[in-house]
């Protein structure tokens, strides 16, 4: 039960960069992240093309997806360049809750 109460407690502190990551547009704005070769980051018309999502859907996803410390961005003179953040925090998180869920079905199948 305790393992239990852990796991409700991770999840919540999780739950926005799931949301974040969960959204299938924002999946393929994290894809052409990764794919970005130069590793400069993209701007907002380099993913509207990808995506084929308008700016200001593409705006949308982008602050969600800031905001869970996913993409980070850079400013060279007017121009935004967003990238994946270097911030591991999360996925590091979503990793040991991952670790942690395996371990009670580990627990569970032992009984």
């Amino acid at each position: 039960m305790e393992d239990l109460k852990k796991l409700k407690k991770d999840f919540d502190g999780l739950r926005e960069f799931l949301v974040a990551v969960g959204h299938e547009k924002r999946q393929a704005i994290i894809l052409a992240l990764l794919e970005d070769k130069a590793c400069e980051g993209l701007r907002v018309n380099d993913l509207t093309e990808v995506t084929q999502l308008s700016r200001p859907a593409i705006s949308h996803h982008l602050k969600i997806l800031k905001d869970a410390h996913v993409v980070d961005y850079s400013r060279v003179g007017t121009k935004n360049y967003y990238f994946l953040s270097h911030d591991l925090v999360e996925i590091d998180k979503m990793e040991m809750f991952i670790n942690d869920i395996k371990e009670v079905i580990r627990k569970r199948d032992k009984k």
